[in-house]
C-alpha cells in the first residue's frame, strides 16, 4: 500500500498531465535538450503565451519542469529526476511492484 504522502504525489503528477497541452509541452522540453524560453515553447505547441506561461507553472509545480532566471527571461527544462521516475510512479499505482518514488529515494540518499 502507497503512503498518503507518496499517492499525493504521484496524483498531482498525473492530474499535470492530464491536459494535452501540457504533455505537449513536457515532450517539447525533454526532447529540446537544453532550457526553452516562453517564446520558444509557444512558438511550438500553438497556444497564447499567458496560456503557455500557465501550464509551464502547472508543470514546475509538480517537479516536471524546473525554471531559472537568465535576467528579465525565465528559461525552462524538463527535470530529468521526475521523468525517470514516472514510469515507475504508473508501475507502482498499478499494482506492479516497483518501489515507490519516495523510498527509491530514501534508498539513494
Amino acid at each position: 500500500m502507497l503512503s498518503r504522502d507518496t499517492a499525493g504525489i504521484y496524483a498531482g503528477w498525473f492530474r499535470a498531465l492530464a491536459d494535452p497541452t501540457r504533455v505537449q509541452i513536457v515532450t517539447l522540453l525533454a526532447e529540446a535538450g537544453g532550457p526553452m524560453t516562453v517564446g520558444e515553447v509557444v512558438e511550438r505547441v500553438s497556444v497564447g503565451q499567458s496560456t503557455v506561461s500557465a501550464h509551464l507553472k502547472v508543470l514546475a509545480g509538480v517537479g516536471f519542469v524546473l525554471v531559472e532566471p537568465r535576467g528579465t527571461a525565465r528559461l525552462y527544462r524538463i527535470n530529468q529526476e521526475c521523468v525517470s521516475c514516472f514510469p515507475s510512479a504508473a508501475d507502482v499505482v498499478m499494482g506492479r511492484g516497483v518501489r515507490p518514488f519516495a523510498e527509491a529515494g530514501e534508498a539513494a540518499g
